[in-house]
């Protein structure tokens, strides 16, 4: 069945590996992000491989935006059926470091951000009387690491926000949480503390294509509608 699914932070990594996947599904896309340069080079991608798709510059720190994403795409379509919720920031420090600007962006983009869909999504999803919500946790979400605690906490809450909201809904709107492991992806890229940039080198030794993330979103929309996956953790087989 054809499905509309919205995907945040679509510009690259996981979004853009779950954007591509599903459109070669047969679903339609709208797909959002910061970066409208990337966003075009992934709509490419799709038209060319012959799906559908439409590109929206997104900021999901701003909820008049997301408002507006979410529902440009119902009005145009006349429902949204998924919501992937991918946009993340990762600048890892150590606490002592005091990088509270850096903080507050993950705590703005991580949390607010999911919210801020969440939100913009449900009374749609409550209107149809089905939907799903698929949030893009980490495996932050299960474990604390040093220089990680900040972001760790902003994966804990997405999965506590996402628990909650299960058991919340009525049975017809899913609601599931992917936690990848180590996932090629641009997101050390955003760590400027030394001491967390040069620790997440090694860290990062083995990891694993951010199709795999695509494939565990795939999985999960693709159930039948009286099966709700709730979480999936997805890392490497190497990771420990």
């Amino acid at each position: 069945m054809k499905k509309i699914v919205l995907v945040t932070g679509a510009g690259s990594g996981i979004g853009r590996a779950t954007a591509l996947r599903l459109s070669r599904e047969g679903h339609h896309l709208v797909i959002g992000g910061r970066r409208e340069d990337r966003l075009a080079a992934v709509a490419e991608a799709i038209r060319n491989g012959g799906g559908s798709v439409d590109v929206r510059r997104l900021d999901v720190t701003d909820r008049e935006d997301v408002a507006a994403f979410v529902d440009g795409a119902a009005e145009e379509h006349g429902r949204v059926d998924v919501l992937v919720g991918n946009a993340g920031v990762m600048p890892l420090s150590r606490l002592d470091s005091l990088l509270v600007e850096e903080w507050d962006r993950m705590i703005d983009v991580n949390i607010r951000g999911l919210l801020h869909g969440i939100a913009a999504a449900l009374p749609h999803f409550q209107r149809q009387g089905e939907g799903h919500f698929v949030t893009i946790a980490s495996i932050g979400a299960h474990q604390v690491v040093p220089t990680g605690a900040v972001y760790c906490a902003t994966k804990y809450a997405a999965w506590a926000i996402n628990e909650g909201l299960r058991q919340e809904l009525d049975p017809g709107i899913r609601v599931t949480t992917v936690s990848p492991g180590v996932v090629e992806s641009e997101l050390a890229g955003t760590i400027t503390d030394p001491g967390a940039r040069e620790a997440m080198r090694t860290y990062r030794a083995a990891a694993i294509p951010p199709e795999a993330i695509a494939d565990a979103v795939s999985f999960a929309i693709g159930q039948s509608p009286e099966v709700d996956v709730n979480e999936l953790v997805v890392r490497p087989a190497r990771q420990r």
